[in-house]
């Protein structure tokens, strides 16, 4: 089984972006990258970061759905502790029938306290909690979706399906409208960041499809054992072939024009201004220099380029891909991390051809752990 490809979109756009440069270009992406033949799209959702401005997901995701026709698309994820349940499970459910099933939903509770504060939530800090949120969230929505009589009182909120009402013959006024999703349920997806992330067990526990932020081969081995382990305790098969992993991959014709793209381009750009910030701040860059036998020292952006992503000729990314396959089991799908090629987007679009094309085909899971 030839590894799938999908696109992450957070977005990382330059903080002087306008919103609609930031829609334009993240509907410019889904529409290429169907063309392409990219497996599936996922926005982010976040309502505080410069950096990562999607606060709609379901916006994007409309947009391109008309100008689109395989790929599939994903909130990834939708914050549950920002959202009234109800509301969000009639949202998921319309949109996943306007893609008729290029649909599959995912969920979270939120990586950064200053947007959950914004929601009225004062200790966004407490993942406990947080994560207490979402369980509750996600069986409101659950129940709405099956489309039975209930009301339920919770510890967060409220929220019922009514009994619906039939009058006389050619009477249609009390019937309700099914907003369940398309097939009756949608596939969930839930993405785990950090090296012992709750999220991954509860994936496990409910049968979701695992994804996780790429942050050392520990973290991923620690991901899937835990995954694993909780779904196989709870009756669920896990399947390596339905794991997503992000990382930020760039290919070119040769190694030299591959990272001199990444290093002067948009790429290079975010990380030296926010990304290499923000994984010294969450604890990932002590996995990468873990992973390289490197001194704290020695990290700046050449040695990000060099040692944690795959950037370069085909050959190259091909190589470094199966090398982390190696040493971790592998994954079905490898999500690409997107980034601000608004003013010059032939480059990035570029590399994605090669992806699809020279990268993907070259890249198989083992036998024994898809079958």
């Amino acid at each position: 089984m030839a590894m799938e490809t999908g696109l992450i979109v957070h977005p990382y756009m330059r903080p002087e972006r306008t919103a609609r440069q930031t829609f334009d270009w993240c509907v410019q992406q889904a529409v290429e990258a169907d063309k392409i033949g990219f497996d599936s799209i996922m926005f982010s959702e976040h309502a505080s970061q410069r950096w990562e401005n999607i606060p709609n997901p379901e916006l994007i995701i409309a947009a391109a759905a008309r100008q689109t026709e395989r790929i599939k698309f994903a909130p990834m994820a939708h914050i549950l502790p920002h959202h009234n349940p109800a509301k969000l499970a009639i949202m998921v459910g319309w949109l996943s029938q306007i893609l008729e099933g290029r649909y599959f939903l995912g969920v979270g509770a939120g990586a950064y306290p200053q947007s959950t504060y914004i929601h009225g939530i004062k200790n966004g800090e407490d993942t406990q909690f947080t994560n207490e949120m979402v369980r509750e969230s996600l069986e409101i929505m659950e129940r709405i979706w099956k489309r039975e009589p209930f009301f339920y009182e919770g510890r967060f909120w409220n929220a019922g399906y009514p009994e619906e009402l039939h009058g006389e013959e050619g009477d249609d006024q009390h019937m309700l409208a099914d907003l369940s999703p398309w097939g009756g349920a949608p596939e969930i997806a839930v993405t785990g960041f950090s090296a012992k992330s709750p999220s991954m067990k509860f994936a496990g526990e409910r049968g979701f499809r695992p994804m996780s932020i790429f942050s050392g081969l520990d973290a991923l081995k620690t991901h899937w054992e835990t995954y694993s382990t909780a779904a196989e305790a709870n009756g669920h098969v896990a399947d390596r072939a339905r794991y997503h992993v992000s990382q930020t991959v760039f290919v070119a014709d040769t190694d030299k024009e591959a990272k001199r793209l990444v290093m002067e381009g948009p790429i290079g750009y975010c990380f030296e201004r926010y990304l290499i910030p923000i994984w010294w701040r969450f604890g990932m860059m002590d996995g990468f220099i873990k992973d390289a036998g490197a001194d704290r020292a020695d990290v700046d952006l050449e040695w990000v380029v060099d040692n944690v992503f795959c950037v370069g000729s085909p050959e190259t990314v091909v190589d470094k891909i199966n090398t982390l396959f190696e040493a971790s089991g592998g994954w079905g799908t490898l999500q690409v991390e997107s980034h601000d090629y608004y003013d010059d987007p032939a480059p990035w679009f570029n590399s994605l051809a090669m992806i699809q094309k020279e990268v993907a085909p070259k890249i198989s899971l083992p036998v024994s752990v898809t079958s």
